[in-house]
């Protein structure tokens, strides 16, 4: 089933048009995702590996979870309900501290013009891995590393097939702010 989505202006404001996930990638519309990293106390990142089937970057780690907002939703409501369809945790508004919105404007060789807006939440995992439930469809596979592992596969992405290499600045920004995060609230 396609989504319908909110169409953004270039500054990322709703624009009151809707239209389709397929046609917005199709034309390059400007469209807005979330983005909800999960971290622990202890210093550790949950990753999750596109699924097999996935058009852009099969099989890569990448962000914990992540989807498309959908038309008339807000931000909050559309990353819990993309948390609980991928990875089947249920959490709330207070769970979720935004830290920044990155513009990615990416075109694909599938065809896929990829005009999103990256709404970046973090989020405490307090669940052990092994109790979520994956949506097949998005997600292959879930791991947790330590901040220090996942800058070293950062720095050897080009070459290990691990991230989505084009992606690093972004990856270290979230990576920071995880580690800042958790600095100034286990102090």
């Amino acid at each position: 089933m396609d989504e319908w989505i909110d169409v953004l202006d270039i500054e990322g404001n709703r624009t009151g048009k809707t239209c389709q996930k397929s046609v917005v990638h199709k034309k390059g519309l400007y469209h807005a995702t979330v983005h909800i990293w999960f971290y622990t106390r202890k210093g550790k990142i949950l990753l999750q590996q596109r699924a097999a089937s996935k058009a852009i970057y099969p099989l890569l780690w990448d962000v914990s979870v992540a989807g498309h907002v959908n038309a008339g939703e807000s931000l909050l409501t559309g990353a819990i309900r993309e948390v609980k369809e991928e990875i089947g945790l249920i959490i709330l508004e207070n769970d979720l501290k935004k830290i920044g919105v990155v513009k990615s404007f990416k075109s694909y060789n599938s065809g896929i013009i990829d005009n999103e807006f990256h709404n970046i939440f973090i989020s405490e995992l307090k669940e052990d891995i092994e109790n979520l439930t994956l949506q097949k469809e998005e997600v292959e596979a879930l791991k947790i590393v330590s901040t220090f592992a996942f800058e070293e596969l950062l720095e050897g992405s080009k070459h290990n097939s691990h991230f989505v290499s084009s992606n690093k600045e972004y990856y270290v920004f979230v990576l920071n702010k995880i580690k800042d995060y958790i600095k100034k609230n286990n102090a």
